[in-house]
C-alpha cells in the first residue's frame, strides 16, 4: 500500500487505541494526549509515519471499528501500525511539548490557552463561545466548540496577553513553527476579525511567528487590511460544504452568509493576503457530490485560495456524531482529481505562510499535490 492510500485509509477509518491504562510505558511512548471537542476537526492524534505526521481519528465511532491498530515490539520498542495481524509500517507519536508545563502567573496552565497540532503547529480558540452554537435552528451540526469548555480543559477568552505569552514559549522551548487562531462567531458585524486582529498585534509584539485567523467573512472587508497590518499572515474563511442544500441542512446559521458572499470576501481578501495566502476548509462526507466539491475548489483555485479538503470526522457528542465518515474511495477520487487542479494552477501548501493548510496534517490532500 503506497503513502497516498494508507494515509487517506488512516484517516477515513481512524485507528483502534487499545486501551493500556496500566501501561506506562506504552502510554508514554503515544506522546501529547489527542484532542477531544473542539472548534474544528477533532478527536484526532497526532502521528508521524515515514516522515509525515497527520492527524488521525481515535475517539469516534470510526475508530473504534477500525482495521488499525498499533503493537509494540517488545524487544525493539517500536511501535508498529497493524491492519488485522499484518505489519504495516513503524510509527510514533509527537511527545507532550515543554510549554504545558507552564502556567500564568494566575494559573491558568498553557495547555488550556494554546494547543500543539501536529509537531510543530500552536492552535487556539481565542472566544470558545459561538452566537450559533447553542440553538440547534442556527448550529453547525459538526462543530464541538462548547465540548471542551464545559469540560474544562480550555478558558472561554484567551486575552491577547496570554496568547502572547504562550506563542513566545511555544517558540522558545518547542521550536513551534506557525501559529493558527480561529474563533466562535461573536454577535458583531466583524464576525471576530477585531478580536483576531487585537490579538495577533501583541503575538507578534512578543514574538516572530508566521500566523493564520480564520473567521466568518466580516461585514466590511475592510477588516482583511486591519489584519494584515497587525501581523496576520494568512487567512482562512471556511465553507465546510459547498452545495447551498448541504449547507442549509447541516450549518443552518453559517448557511444564511451565501456562498456568492463568501467568494467576494475571498477575492478581497486574495488581494490583501495574495495568491494562495486565502483558504478555506471543505470537509468531504457531508453530503457534497465529488463533482460538487471538485467544481467548487476549481472555482476557489482560480480566484487564488486553497481549497484544503479534509475528510468529515464524525464527533461524539454531536448532533453528526453518527453521520457516516467519506469512504477512502471518495477521498482519493477527490484527492487526485483537486491535486491535478492545484498543479496545473502551481498553487502548493508548503508556499503557504501559516495556517492548516500549510500544516496539512488533517488531510492527505498535500501527498497529491
Amino acid at each position: 500500500m503506497n503513502k497516498q492510500q494508507l494515509i487517506t485509509e488512516l484517516q477515513t477509518k481512524g485507528l483502534q487505541l487499545v486501551d493500556r491504562q496500566n501501561d506506562r510505558e506504552s502510554d508514554r511512548q503515544m506522546g501529547a494526549n489527542g484532542r477531544k471537542g473542539g472548534a474544528g476537526p477533532s478527536d484526532h492524534k497526532a502521528i508521524a509515519i515515514d516522515g509525515t505526521t497527520v492527524m488521525v481519528p481515535v475517539f469516534n465511532s470510526s475508530a473504534a471499528s477500525s482495521p488499525y491498530t498499533v503493537e509494540i515490539n517488545a524487544e525493539t520498542n517500536e511501535m508498529i501500525l497493524e491492519s488485522g495481524k499484518t505489519a504495516i509500517a513503524p510509527i510514533s507519536f509527537p511527545k507532550s511539548p515543554s510549554f504545558y508545563n507552564l502556567a500564568t502567573s494566575d494559573g491558568i496552565p498553557y495547555w488550556k490557552i494554546a494547543l500543539l497540532h501536529s509537531h510543530d503547529v500552536l492552535a487556539t480558540t481565542v472566544l470558545q463561545t459561538c452566537m450559533r452554537y447553542n440553538n440547534t435552528d442556527t448550529s453547525c451540526q459538526f462543530c464541538a466548540i462548547g465540548q471542551s469548555l464545559e469540560a474544562g480543559r480550555t478558558i472561554s477568552r484567551k486575552t491577547p496577553a496570554q496568547l502572547a505569552e504562550v506563542a513566545e514559549a511555544a517558540v522558545r522551548l518547542d521550536g513551534v513553527k506557525n501559529m493558527v487562531m480561529t474563533t466562535g462567531t461573536p454577535n458583531t458585524s466583524d464576525r471576530g476579525a477585531a478580536y483576531l486582529t487585537e490579538c495577533a498585534k501583541a503575538i507578534k509584539a512578543k514574538v516572530d511567528i508566521p500566523i493564520q485567523v480564520q473567521c466568518e467573512p466580516p461585514d466590511d472587508f475592510i477588516w482583511f487590511e486591519r489584519m494584515k497590518a497587525a501581523g496576520v499572515d494568512t487567512l482562512g474563511m471556511h465553507l465546510e460544504a459547498a452545495d447551498p442544500k448541504i449547507r442549509a441542512k447541516i450549518m443552518a446559521g453559517k448557511a444564511s452568509v451565501p456562498l456568492e458572499y463568501y467568494f467576494e470576501a475571498f477575492a478581497a481578501a486574495v488581494k490583501v493576503f495574495g495568491w494562495g495566502q486565502v483558504s478555506t476548509y471543505l470537509l468531504a462526507g457531508l453530503g457534497d457530490s465529488l463533482e460538487t466539491l471538485v467544481e467548487t475548489c476549481d472555482r476557489l483555485i482560480n480566484i487564488g485560495v486553497y481549497p484544503f479538503v479534509v475528510p468529515f470526522v464524525p464527533i461524539s457528542g454531536t448532533p453528526l456524531a453518527n453521520h457516516p465518515a467519506p469512504t477512502t474511495e471518495f477521498m482519493f477520487a477527490v484527492y487526485e482529481q483537486v491535486g491535478a487542479l492545484l498543479r496545473r494552477s502551481h498553487m502548493s501548501s508548503a508556499d503557504i505562510k501559516a495556517g492548516c493548510a500549510k500544516c496539512g496534517a488533517c488531510s492527505a490532500l498535500s501527498l497529491f499535490e
